[in-house]
């Protein structure tokens, strides 16, 4: 090989490992923001997507989550000035924006009619039963419990009822210690993180271990307790499994009497999950050829045997990020990739994805 060779097989490696990295980040900032409120509402037409904000602090992010899964309680800063009430019909739009949930959302628009309501009676001066708000989520992994959860702190807060409207999750390990008399201490600095805004307990019914030595009672009693004290600037929602939840507020009278108000979240059907992908594909600027599309539905009905393993809307973004994946393979192994290669989902990134065969062969090394 002449040096000329040499020095032009070397150029084009160069492009190569250019187009190479262009394709790494791409399909890193797509996954990233697939994470990202999975069911909110796409861009409109003609609208370009929202960029990820990756770079915004949590805290100063719309509709901020705080989670505590473990010995640390995200608070927000004492000093922080809440974000102003959001107007109520922009919620109600990007609640009915959000893919099927049709009777979570009749339910919600129910609770916003009574709340409004009552505080018109008693702008009036007249007699206003007191609200229980704290409410009962249950459903399979994926369908949009937190979302939703997230979406009513904020309603809350633009009807009044909250000051913050912010979102704390946590589950039982991030309120139970292992020892005598901490338990109530590290449940109340997760629940005074959650004052003016909503605390979402996962999967509560875990508080409820039932062992001898288990601390969960305690925390639940001191949940019990807040719930009381903190009434006008705290809500609650406990979610899991159906079975499993009504077993849990049934097993304890206090439960009983503040969680009054049930939401079920239904498993995705499977066109719903067909426009769940769709969506994120809009989201990403991902353009899905036709006959990929028939190939995604049946990469999902495939994959869905059982909702509750699959994750519903969480399964269906497993199968968009593999798709992406083996997209970036095939990408990979082309000489030139243009814009629109790069916006195209093919049939052969599906299949590859499904194991069903490679999306393109491997490039051989230049020959020296």
């Amino acid at each position: 090989m002449t040096p000329l060779d040499r020095k032009q097989v070397s150029k084009k490696d160069e492009i190569i490992l250019q187009q190479l990295e262009v394709i790494r980040t791409m399909t890193e900032n797509n996954l990233n923001r697939t994470g990202a409120d999975f069911w909110g509402t796409p861009a409109a037409p003609g609208e370009a997507p929202a960029a990820p904000q990756a770079d915004q602090p949590k805290a100063d992010r719309p509709g901020n989550t705080a989670s505590s899964t473990g010995n640390d309680a995200t608070e927000p800063p004492e000093a922080e000035t809440p974000p102003p009430p959001e107007k109520i019909e922009d919620l109600q739009a990007e609640l009915e924006g959000y893919i099927g949930l049709a009777p979570v959302k009749k339910e919600v628009k129910n609770l916003i009619n009574m709340v409004t309501v009552h505080r018109m009676r008693k702008e009036q001066n007249l007699p206003a039963a007191d609200l229980s708000l704290h409410m009962v989520f249950s459903g399979n992994p994926g369908t949009g419990k937190t979302t939703v959860a997230r979406i009513m702190a904020r309603i809350y807060h633009s009807l009044g009822i909250l000051s913050k409207g912010h979102l704390v999750e946590v589950d039982r390990s991030g309120l139970v210690a292992g020892y005598v008399g901490q338990t109530a201490l590290k449940a109340k600095k997760v629940i005074d993180s959650a004052l003016g805004g909503v605390l979402f307990i996962d999967e509560a019914y875990a508080l409820n271990g039932g062992a001898e030595n288990d601390f969960g009672q305690e925390a639940i009693d001191t949940i019990l307790k807040a719930m009381e004290d903190h009434r006008d600037d705290l809500v609650v929602i406990a979610a899991g499994y159906d079975d499993l939840m009504d077993r849990f507020i049934h097993s304890n009278p206090g439960l009983e009497s503040r969680f009054n108000r049930f939401l079920h979240f239904a498993d995705y059907t499977p066109d719903e999950m067909m426009k769940i992908f769709e969506m994120q594909c809009k989201k990403g600027c991902y353009t899905l050829e036709a006959e990929a599309a028939g190939l995604v539905r049946g990469f999902i009905e495939e994959e869905n045997t059982d909702p509750a393993s699959f994750g519903n809307a969480r399964g269906v973004r497993n199968i968009f990020e593999q798709i992406l994946v083996n997209q970036a393979n095939r990408l990979a192994a082309m000489e030139q990739v243009t814009r629109e290669d790069l916006m195209s989902i093919t049939p052969a990134d599906v299949q590859a994805a499904r194991g069903m065969e490679s999306a393109a062969p491997v490039r051989e090394s230049p020959a020296e």
